[in-house]
């Protein structure tokens, strides 16, 4: 009886504390908000060195990189400077998400008179910042390059 109860608060202790999980998950905001290919570029490497590092250690990253004002050209079709990076990481991280800003959208839409056409792997959201606000207040880290 003695060795059943020592093992049920043992399963009990690995449980709670962790013991037998494969690694944690990092969850981690990306905020883009210019339209310079360093700046898309410097964010992109962050997120693979982010997922690179946390994947050697056991470990699993979600990312949303939000993207809004001149931010935005990262997802614009035929305009984007990182297009071809977006879509080989889309492919490779499974847990990447790309966020475009409606309002931005709805803004150039209006400037140029003409529809813009946003990138497959983007998905879009009602506000960048609001969509910062919420990841942050679901304890997503805030990076910004």
């Amino acid at each position: 009886m003695m060795k059943t109860g020592l093992g049920a608060a043992a399963l009990a202790l690995c449980l709670t504390t962790g013991a037998w999980a494969e690694g944690m998950m990092h969850k981690v905001a990306v905020h883009v908000d210019q339209n310079d290919p360093q700046v898309l570029n410097m964010a992109l490497n962050n997120v693979q060195n982010l997922a690179s590092y946390y994947k050697e250690n056991g470990d699993q990253a979600t990312v949303e990189i939000v993207a809004y004002g001149p931010g935005l050209m990262m997802f614009v079709e035929g305009k984007s400077p990182v297009a071809d990076r977006i879509s080989a990481m889309a492919l490779e991280l499974e847990h990447v998400t790309f966020s475009a800003c409606e309002n931005t959208l709805e803004n150039m839409k209006k400037k140029q008179g003409q529809d813009i056409a946003l990138l497959d792997e983007a998905r879009i959201v009602p506000s960048g910042v609001v969509r910062l606000i919420e990841l942050q207040e679901q304890g997503y880290a805030y990076v910004r390059p």
